[in-house]
């Protein structure tokens, strides 16, 4: 039998085609504070034998000292209906407004007590399994770096173990 290309989005899992058409919400924090920022880059798969969701932050962002300070992090895909709230996220900083007040969300809490939106389609609870910074010498194309790293804000990567999946 003769391999035969197939179209990519006929081929991923539902959360794959997801993440390819909406943008996910990353938050981190624990019950006494936390904080949520949008996210554009973000790789699901399979790293030491575990489902992961790697995600990237940028060390100047208000959402990395949530991330350093804690041991899980959540990725949340919300309703199409939201998208007020998602633009909100990714325009404001949590250093000047409490998101979840301002665009009427609610936070619960799952394993390791990730906070997470209550109101998400979808949300990934993952425990951090690996931290390291991008590295500038390690890059093999120039572009990416003219692209996105002109002021040198390279981003801190951030691999989980995805151990709770919710599924509105």
């Amino acid at each position: 039998m003769a391999l035969h290309q197939v179209d990519l989005s006929a081929f991923t899992p539902q959360i794959f085609n997801i993440f390819g058409e909406r943008t996910p919400l990353l938050t981190a924090g624990d019950r006494v504070a936390c904080n949520t920022m949008t996210i554009g880059w973000c790789q699901l798969g399979r790293v030491w034998r575990v489902p992961t969701c790697t995600v990237y932050s940028r060390p100047s962002l208000h959402t990395l000292g949530y991330m350093e300070s804690s041991d899980y992090f959540t990725v949340s895909i919300l309703p199409e209906s939201m998208q007020d709230a998602l633009h909100f996220c990714g325009t404001k900083s949590g250093r000047d407004v409490d998101k979840f007040a301002a665009c009427g969300l609610t936070v619960t809490y799952g394993a390791g007590d990730a906070p997470y939106i209550a109101e998400a389609e979808w949300v990934l609870v993952c425990k951090k399994l690996y931290v390291q910074d991008l590295d500038p010498a390690c890059m093999l194309d120039q572009g990416p770096i003219d692209r996105h790293y002109a002021d040198g804000d390279w981003h801190r990567v951030y691999v989980g173990q995805v151990v709770e999946v919710y599924k509105g």
